[in-house]
């Protein structure tokens, strides 16, 4: 079972007052069923089908009629198509549906708004695991003005929901994990937030650690570049005969990192001090070598 439907499962099962009801199923309606002929709603969701069947049958007495059928996409899911015909008008009219977006009394307060939320999550709605390698909530919308309204309502909860015009469509979609973890509180999906946020923070702690890791690794690979250009210069000076023209210091330090090739410098400075009894700091270190590395250059450049 995918993500989505484990949420939309959690979701079917919520136990709303009437008043709350009455805008959930506004927002199943308006979002996603066709209106032209009655009210018929199509959904792959065992548990959403069940749970719009209920509302029709708590709030108006009806028993809207169930037709199950393979669907013609490739993974040929099957379809349950709710069918109201009888009182459709005065129903759409009770749910504040008669344009691109719905009546006020619909959305008239923040438990109403997250119950039509929620109502439009169960019809058009997808959601990716936390597990993949994105986080990505989307709502698909066929309606211009009612994915902009929709993006409104979630952006009155600063979750940064954006539009997308896609083909036929409207995408009101939220790309930031910590958004789509306040999305599922808000709807009252407190299993998936759980879930969903169980899995982000171990991805984000094994992100740090890999970064920390990365960064461990690069600073090995510069001190190990350091020291062997550090140990060529010696080397060199040693070659052509020249390290006698160095300072006492700085052959003591040279002496040092050819005993010593894969410390750092600090480590190196903690040696010397200890081992010399005379003490010198890692910036100390440092600069002698670079007096070694200036005299190191010069003879390259004679010697070519």
């Amino acid at each position: 079972m995918s993500f989505t439907s484990t949420v939309k499962d959690e979701l079917s099962k919520l136990d709303f007052t009437e008043t709350t009801r009455i805008s959930e199923l506004s927002g199943i309606i308006h979002s996603n069923a066709d209106i032209s002929n009655g009210i018929v709603v199509t959904t792959e969701n065992n548990s959403v089908a069940r749970n719009i069947f209920l509302l029709f049958k708590e709030i108006y007495q009806i028993n809207p009629k169930i037709t199950v059928r393979k669907g013609y996409n490739y993974n040929k899911k099957m379809l349950y198509i709710l069918e109201v015909k009888n009182k459709a008008d005065i129903i759409l009219k009770d749910l504040g549906i008669h344009g691109d977006i719905p009546d006020e009394f619909i959305i008239a307060d923040d438990e109403l708004i997250r119950a039509y939320l929620c109502g439009v999550f169960l019809m058009s709605a997808s959601i990716n695991d936390p597990k993949t390698s994105r986080y990505h909530l989307e709502f698909n919308l066929s309606n211009e003005s009612y994915a902009y309204f929709i993006n409104d309502l979630l952006n009155k909860y600063n979750l940064n929901s954006k539009v997308l015009h896609r083909d036929n469509s409207y995408m009101v979609y939220i790309k930031e994990a910590e958004k789509i973890g306040d999305f599922l509180r808000m709807v009252s999906a407190f299993k998936a937030v759980m879930y969903y946020e169980d899995i982000r923070i171990y991805r984000d702690h094994k992100n740090m650690t890999n970064r920390l890791n990365n960064c461990e690794q690069a600073n090995v690979d510069r001190i190990i570049e350091t020291s062997n250009n550090q140990v060529a210069d010696i080397e060199l000076l040693k070659e052509m005969d020249v390290f006698d023209l160095l300072s006492e210091k700085e052959q003591t330090v040279c002496n040092y990192r050819l005993k010593y090739p894969d410390t750092s410098l600090m480590e190196l400075s903690e040696i010397i001090s200890l081992e010399t009894g005379n003490k010198i700091t890692k910036s100390g270190l440092y600069h002698r070598f670079n007096k070694v590395k200036q005299l190191a250059e010069k003879m390259r450049t004679k010697k070519n």
